[in-house]
């Protein structure tokens, strides 16, 4: 087996990333032809506010997957951030709520990188258990019910807008700036990538991998936190449900953008444009009347082949000889 350069790899990365915007494209297209509603302001908007839930989350997650990793706890951890900042609001006020979610992702965040670089546990075991037990938490928190009572200083960050853009779309462009800037432009990024194409190799290189892979998940638990909170002010309630099944759906949106599971490949702007498929989808079959059902089984082909097209399933670092 020989590796590949870090030319080779980038351009690799290149051509993926252009696939997943012509497939962006392409569904663009589909959906403006067949329904005349899709193009409109508001159902820009509304998609663009739907989106932003799951792209949030798979910024976070795009990091882990750079290292080789993954966060499958992502869902729960929105849910359970959700949760305790409605909880705390309710009872102390918004700001103190909205610092406890936080708090909550980057706390679940750091426990996931402890049990990976500490304890050595493989990032899908151990988020695996810590999707499981905040899950838990949550419905030990909100006894199964809903919790409501939200002020309006609370439901703004979910349901506000500013120059008529929803204010979750703006957290969104704010985060892809910062942690695109990150990965681009910061020694963080850097080594984010080197761990990626090679842990040993880094490390033999200087990289601290304990840190770097640590920081990757409490970015990840943070991006969630980010989501839940979002999710909780858009419904104006905390949800012990919510958040179920984002974790695919971040994950996908990453690998749709170019990331690659074996890791050393990502970027942010692809991970925007493979969330705006996921988005782009589930709001253009809802426009057409397609029931949820049958929505499942035909996001899960396009999955397939748009993966298949951007070459998803034949990437990693390592090519044969």
């Amino acid at each position: 087996m020989t590796q590949t350069s870090p030319f080779q790899r980038w351009r690799i990365a290149s051509l993926r990333q252009i696939s997943t915007y012509l497939i962006l494209l392409a569904i663009l297209v589909a959906f403006a032809i067949v329904s005349p509603q899709f193009l409109t302001i508001n159902n820009i908007l509304t998609l663009a506010l739907q989106t932003s839930l799951i792209a949030l989350v798979a910024i976070g997650m795009t990091f882990t997957i750079i290292t080789g990793g993954i966060d499958l706890s992502v869902g729960s951890t929105a849910a359970l951030a959700g949760a305790i900042a409605a909880g705390i609001a309710v009872q102390f006020g918004t700001y103190s709520g909205l610092l406890a979610g936080i708090a909550t992702g980057l706390g679940i965040g750091a426990i996931n990188g402890a049990l990976i670089v500490g304890g050595r546990l493989p990032p899908f075991v151990a988020t695996l258990a810590s999707m499981a037990v905040a899950r838990g938490l949550t419905l030990v928190y909100t006894q199964g019910r809903p919790i409501a009572g939200l002020d309006r200083s609370f439901t703004f960050w979910g349901s506000a807008a500013w120059l008529e853009i929803p204010i979750p779309v703006w957290i969104l462009l704010i985060t892809t700036i910062i942690t695109h800037l990150i990965l681009r432009q910061t020694r963080l990024g850097l080594h984010l990538y080197a761990i990626g194409g090679g842990e040993e190799t880094a490390r033999l290189a200087g990289v601290n991998v304990a840190r770097v892979k640590f920081s990757a998940y409490i970015i990840s638990g943070l991006c969630a936190a980010l989501s839940g909170i979002i999710l909780t002010a858009r419904l104006w309630s905390a949800q012990p449900n919510a958040g179920i099944g984002l974790e695919l759906d971040a994950i996908a949106a990453a690998v749709l953008g170019g990331s690659s599971l074996a890791g050393g490949v990502g970027g942010i702007p692809g991970t925007i444009a493979g969330s705006f498929i996921i988005g782009m989808l589930a709001n253009g079959l809802n426009l057409l009347g397609v029931p949820s059902y049958h929505q499942q089984v035909i996001k899960g082909a396009i999955f397939i082949v748009a993966v298949v097209l951007t070459g998803g399933a034949r990437i990693t670092n390592k090519t044969r000889a």
